[in-house]
């Protein structure tokens, strides 16, 4: 494994080149606020509190140096030319506008090529075709397109309180898909177009509308042939949830559109896209969740069962799916072959906060990283076979904020199955039962779980209302074998047939008694 983990925590920043700590890059700064990597995993920039560098990763030189050390957000352009830089907005001396908070460099020459303010966090950075042919950004109700940085205005997209867009991945032609928020009884709406036909409404390749949208994510498929729009409200008026209520759209280029249908009731943790754009995995429900796969047409491909679970990750190269269980769960992890259906592994990685599939597909890195957990923090590295390769451990009162591998292309493997030799071992592993110290070395003088009978077990896995109609049934059970009892009984008292029922006076019996005491 060559590829390379960068990790920045209140000791700084470093690399670590498959299990070993690299020299460079390295900043001791404890107030390091952001990092990443190009796209091409090329360069890498960080912000250590006094200003924004660029390291050349592949040549391993320091580029440049931006004073700018409030920086809270970096971004790369997908051929790396640029690097977007974006800081709070403040305002000037005495209520007046203030300085550009949004900037942009050219990566090679360390030039400024644009500068313009932009005072929400949300949706600061711009968005790029992949050729880098088209840049855009959303200013008050239009979203604007330019050929270059710092260039004119080419195109405009006006649509009436736009509130986000989003340009598809893949080659050209370009698309973009734009979200309106409703207003008043009006539905909200996503509006998908190419780029440069926006001459009207009836212009666009495909529309949805739908309600219950307080906001939207939007998630293009690789090769542009549609998108996953995933809509949630702030508060579920059913009451049903305290994160509000979710709904899953698929919206295809070609004008299809259609509500993914879910077998079960409750919120939608994850979507994600294969890379290879043929189907997609939705992790939803309550708990214990259900994860489906989907084709394009939203029809179900494979169900994996309900489990512990609330995220799905795919590797790079599609061919293998992971089912996590992090936050407020217990850290399961299960490795499916997407191709096959089959499990391939389970794991446990407990208490992690962050997972990423290695650019290679074969390995991942799980990490406990403040502010979600202060305690504990630190990543580890793994196999999808569970094998652990290297782990990492902040010092106590230390913490870790964040890890992230390098972008890069590797061949892809074929899928591994555990072995029988690799099941035993795992087995092995397992740790015993806990006995405290003044029974350790002596017989169990305990019945432990396996000990107790099937009767019993099967007694205390009954719920409540299941025990109370099983003791109704046993009461009316015997209640009827009762009554058969006393109706037996009561037949067996009655005189045989043909026997006389009329009644006989006492002195005529006492008259044939004494004829017979005669004979």
């Amino acid at each position: 494994m060559n590829s390379i983990l960068a990790a920045r925590g209140s000791r700084g920043l470093s690399f670590a080149s498959g299990t070993q700590t690299t020299a460079e890059p390295r900043d001791d700064s404890s107030h390091c606020r952001v990092m990443g990597f190009s796209r091409d995993g090329t360069f890498f920039a960080w912000c250590n509190g006094e200003s924004v560098l660029i390291y050349d990763v592949k040549s391993g030189k320091s580029l440049h140096k931006f004073p700018k050390p409030k920086a809270v957000g970096l971004v790369f352009s997908p051929m790396s030319t640029c690097l977007c830089i974006w800081s709070p907005y403040s305002v000037g001396v005495s209520g007046t506008t203030g300085a550009c908070n949004l900037c942009i460099y050219k990566t090679e020459s360390g030039e400024l090529a644009s500068e313009y303010i932009h005072k929400k966090f949300d949706a600061w950075s711009p968005q790029w075709s992949v050729d880098e042919a088209i840049c855009a950004n959303n200013v008050s109700n239009e979203i604007r397109f330019y050929s270059e940085i710092g260039g004119s205005m080419t195109h405009r997209l006006r649509i009436e309180n736009v509130a986000s867009f989003s340009l598809s991945p893949g080659a050209s032609p370009c698309k973009v898909a734009a979200y309106v928020p409703g207003a008043k009884a009006a539905p909200s709406f996503v509006r998908i177009y190419q780029f440069p036909n926006f001459g009207s409404p009836a212009s666009a390749l495909a529309n949805k509308s739908f309600f219950k949208a307080d906001r939207v994510e939007i998630k293009w498929n690789q090769n542009a042939s549609g998108v996953l729009v995933l809509t949630s409200t702030e508060v579920d008026k059913t009451g049903g949830s305290y994160y509000g209520e979710q709904g899953l759209h698929y919206i295809g280029a070609n004008g299809e559109s259609s509500m993914v249908p879910l077998a079960k009731k409750g919120p939608i943790y994850s979507a994600e896209w294969n890379p290879d754009s043929k189907d997609f995995c939705v992790v939803y429900g309550y708990m214990p969740a259900k994860a489906t796969l989907y084709n394009v047409k939203c029809e179900p491909i494979f169900d994996f069962g309900t489990g512990p679970r609330n995220a799905v990750h795919i590797n790079p190269h599609g061919n293998i799916l992971c089912l996590a269980g992090f936050g407020n769960l217990r850290g399961n992890l299960e490795f499916w072959s997407r191709k096959d259906h089959k499990l391939i592994n389970k794991t446990q990685a407990s208490d992690s906060t962050f997972f990423q599939w290695c650019p290679d597909g074969e390995h991942f890195v799980t990490a406990t990283t403040a502010p979600r957990l202060r305690e504990g923090n630190g990543y580890k590295i793994w196999h999808y076979l569970g094998q652990q390769l290297h782990s990492f451990s902040a010092a106590p009162k230390e913490e870790l904020w964040e890890v992230s591998w390098r972008p890069g292309e590797f061949p892809e493997k074929e899928i591994r199955y555990p072995t029988a030799a690799e099941l035993k071992q795992k087995e092995a592993a397992k740790p015993a039962v806990y006995r405290p110290p003044n029974a350790r070395g002596k017989p169990r003088t305990f019945l432990s779980k396996e000990d107790e009978s099937p009767a019993k077990d099967a007694e205390k896995q009954l719920s409540k209302a299941a025990a109370k109609n099983k003791k109704k049934r046993e009461a009316k059970t015997r209640a009827r074998e009762r009554e058969a009892e006393e109706k037996k009984a009561a037949e067996a008292e009655k005189p045989a047939e043909g026997s006389p029922t009329e009644a006989v006076a006492p002195e005529e019996v006492d008259k044939k008694i004494r004829n017979l005491k005669k004979n």
